[in-house]
Order: C-alpha cells, then sequence, then structure tokens
C-alpha cells in the first residue's frame, strides 16, 4: 500500500489526476485546491464544469479548513452515519478549494473517507482529494475497477492497482444531503 500511496501523492503533488478506490466506488481524483487538475477532470469525464464534484477528507476536524461556518447539524449527521452508507453533505460557505471546484453559490460536497487507502493518502497530500465517479458524463457508474472503461483508464496519469480496493467497498454512490444555512435540509440522493 505504501508504494501505491508514494506514487499516488506524486502525481497529485505534480497536478496530475489519479484513479484509485473510494469507500463507495472507483473513482477520479486530483488534489482539490489545484484548479488546473480540477479542469483535467472535467475535460477526461466531458462533464460541464457547472456540475459539482464531491471532495474527500481524511478526518473531521479538516472540515472547519474547508468550510466558512459549518451547520451544526452536519457533525450531527455525519456522527449517525454508519458507514455502511457513506455519507456526502453538500455544506453552504466553500472556501480554500479550486474555484472550478464551487460552484457559484460556493456550496462544498464533502464526505468523511472510511477507506484506509484514501486516509493515508489525503493525510499525506494534506488537502481535500476530489472524487467523482469513474466515468464518462451520462454514462453508468462503474462498480468496480474492472468495469471502467478503456478511456477512463487510459486518460488518467495513474490508476491506483487493483487490489487496493477494500472489501468493505460498498460498490454504490454515496448519500448525499445539502444543508442550507437556516437549518434546512434536500435530501439528493438516498
Amino acid at each position: 500500500m505504501e508504494e501505491q500511496i508514494r506514487q499516488a501523492l506524486a502525481v497529485l503533488k505534480a497536478g496530475g489526476i489519479i484513479l484509485y478506490p473510494t469507500d463507495t466506488v472507483w473513482g477520479i481524483g486530483c488534489d482539490a485546491t489545484n484548479a488546473a487538475a480540477v479542469a483535467k477532470i472535467f475535460a477526461l469525464k466531458r462533464r460541464d464544469d457547472a456540475k459539482s464534484m464531491i471532495v474527500l477528507l481524511d478526518r473531521p476536524e479538516q472540515v472547519v479548513r474547508w468550510v466558512r461556518d459549518v451547520p451544526a447539524v452536519a457533525w450531527e449527521l455525519w456522527e449517525a452515519a454508519d458507514g455502511a452508507t457513506p455519507l456526502t453533505l453538500i455544506l453552504p460557505g466553500g472556501q480554500g478549494l479550486a474555484g472550478n471546484l464551487l460552484p457559484p453559490e460556493k456550496t462544498v460536497a464533502i464526505r468523511l473517507v472510511q477507506n484506509e487507502f484514501c486516509k493515508r493518502l489525503i493525510h499525506k497530500l494534506g488537502r481535500p482529494l476530489v472524487s467523482t465517479s469513474a466515468n464518462l458524463s451520462g454514462a453508468t457508474t462503474p462498480a468496480t475497477y474492472n468495469e471502467i472503461s478503456d478511456a477512463i483508464r487510459e486518460g488518467v496519469d495513474l490508476a491506483v492497482a487493483p487490489e487496493m480496493e477494500e472489501a468493505t467497498a460498498t460498490h454504490k454512490s454515496s448519500s448525499i444531503i445539502k444543508l442550507d444555512t437556516d437549518g434546512g435540509f434536500t435530501i439528493i440522493r438516498a
């Protein structure tokens, strides 16, 4: 695992993009503070850059660095999440991230990742990691490495070894809840 993390870290620090396992599905990722790297992902996926992408963090205390005012209910929701269904929260007041990662309203989608490979990689990177499904925009989300298209595999700077995928991966996308500053919420994906 350490060699895979070392290789991925070198690519991320150089502004590259990687294909990597998460606690949900395989993702395409980059340093979430690097606008040029974020643009590479939009281009690879053939995705409209008006659509947002998720960022992964390795521990809860990192959230306050990237979100201006974290709604109190966010902490309660993350604590209640059982891990069987990873939870992504869309929070108001994203800050410090690549400008092309944040929509005009400056919200940011954050998931506290459980996958050991991701946690260690994010910790060593010291910044959030972009996570978007490993498919072209509009195509079916691949559940496993073997389902990822050649276009995606060949379009990244590094594909992490398939054996880095953990047995605990859900092979389905996370639940997503959007929180408002006034305490309201919207379930985007259950």
